[in-house]
């Protein structure tokens, strides 16, 4: 077991970590950016609001070259390594202001049976990405995004009694994805219209994101019916909403289709108990 304290490099202990590796994180603050890439790695802070891990890339933003870093190059944290857990702690970018800035992704996780517990991810647009990318950019980002990063795989991920925060589509992405007991908090955003999930499943696959027992709420400022629950990034993107609760934020219509496409004809999106005044083509979801 390795006890870590704030001014400990972090990043480095996560990145040379053995396969298994109990890491501990003390109370504290962390700014760095950092890479999970051992298997079965297990990190543990001491509170969600104690041990805090933060970055502000953002997607607008210049490498070294001169070149855009793209959403995905702005993780504050990526998980890129099978079976790792992680509890009580925060992952955090704090660019803020997407609507100048672009992007700004806290947490990423490319892996499979990943577990994550009793932890605060927090951002703006953009704030989780669940892994893996759809097929199409697997193919654009070809020697843009490390190999890692790019992987076609199965990522089945669990979040329980976690709060995740943004503002736009903040939620996104192709992995296979239970949220059981979260709160998914909208938080203010200059463009003054937001969206929870924004799911990419390919057409083969039978699971994607399901939100069951989940508090769908807003930080005070959020205006009422100003947010929808999800819309589809790609045609055939995948969404359960299961038992949950809605703050008056959440538009009675509930789901958007994603700007001038025909998504509304092939997304997969579900919700039970079914809602009053709902789009026509969400389905009502049973097991």
């Amino acid at each position: 077991m390795i006890l870590v304290q704030p001014g400990q490099d972090l990043g480095n202990i996560l990145a040379n970590a053995a396969p298994g590796e109990d890491i501990r994180l003390a109370q504290g603050v962390w700014r760095l950016k950092a890479m999970i890439t051992a298997p079965g790695v297990t990190v543990t802070g001491a509170g969600m609001d104690k041990s805090v891990i933060v970055w502000d890339d953002y997607a607008k933003k210049l490498d070294e070259k001169g070149v855009e870093y793209n959403t995905f190059r702005t993780w504050t944290l990526a998980v890129c390594a099978d079976n790792v857990t992680v509890r009580d702690l925060a992952v955090v970018n704090d660019s803020l202001h997407p609507e100048n800035l672009g992007q700004e992704v806290a947490l990423t996780v490319y892996a499979d049976n990943f577990l994550m517990e009793r932890c605060r991810l927090s951002s703006t647009q953009d704030t989780l990405f669940s892994g893996p990318l759809p097929r199409d950019l697997i193919a654009r980002y070809d020697g843009f995004l490390p190999d890692i990063l790019r992987r076609d795989t199965v990522c089945r991920q669990k979040f329980s009694h976690c709060l995740i925060e943004g503002t736009v589509d903040f939620i996104f992405g192709c992995g296979e994805t239970l949220f059981e007991n979260c709160e998914i908090r909208s938080l203010n955003d200059a463009r003054r219209c937001g969206y929870a999930a924004a799911p990419a499943h390919e057409p083969e696959q039978t699971e994607g994101f399901l939100f069951r027992d989940c508090d769908f709420t807003s930080e005070p400022g959020v205006e009422p019916g100003s947010i929808y629950l999800a819309r589809p990034w790609r045609d055939y993107g995948l969404c359960v909403f299961e038992n949950c609760r809605y703050g008056p934020h959440i538009s009675p219509l509930g789901f958007d289709k994603w700007n001038d496409t025909h998504r509304d004809e092939t997304a997969r999106f579900y919700e039970s108990p079914p809602v009053a005044g709902r789009v026509p083509w969400v389905k009502i979801y049973s097991r």
